[in-house]
């Protein structure tokens, strides 16, 4: 009877030794899977700050048209804000590129807009320029402060 008893905890400790290991192997996968969600998300938080960063510096360089910039810019804070665990306010904060979005936000591009007549391409560019030169200013001062948070 004793050598049986010996076998019984010999093969329980077998077991739990197994399964112990098992659950070693599961958190370490887990840890590392952790690890790569979390790179990848620093690696996209490093693009869109960025690339932020390089239309910002554009647009106050004027190599890029305002309402181009802000077009782009302002889906990419939409993108940085959502992966923020406390997201911001950002037509408060950048009051004139939210101004010049809502007016050409809905503008057709690109095929769109070559299937349009040219006076409705005037008519349209005609309001973006004159959106952006109301705007001008305080879209400065906007790249002022997001050069600051986006340096």
């Amino acid at each position: 009877m004793n050598t049986m008893w010996y076998l019984l905890i010999a093969v329980a400790v077998l077991i739990v030794a197994g399964l112990a290991f098992y659950a070693g192997q599961l958190l370490w996968k887990v840890k590392a899977q952790n690890e790569a969600v979390a790179a990848e998300k620093q690696k996209k938080q490093k693009y869109l700050t960025d690339s932020i960063s390089h239309i910002a510096k554009a647009m106050k360089e004027k190599q890029c048209e305002y309402s181009e910039g802000v077009l782009r810019i302002w889906v990419l804070l939409d993108h940085y804000n959502a992966s923020q665990a406390e997201p911001k306010n950002y037509p408060e904060l950048y009051p004139g590129f939210a101004k010049l979005y809502d007016v050409v936000k809905d503008m057709p591009t690109h095929e769109a807009r070559k299937k349009l007549s040219k006076k409705d391409i005037f008519k349209m560019d005609t309001q973006r320029w004159e959106a952006e030169k109301e705007y001008e200013q305080q879209i400065d001062t906007d790249l002022e402060v997001l050069m600051k948070e986006f340096p």
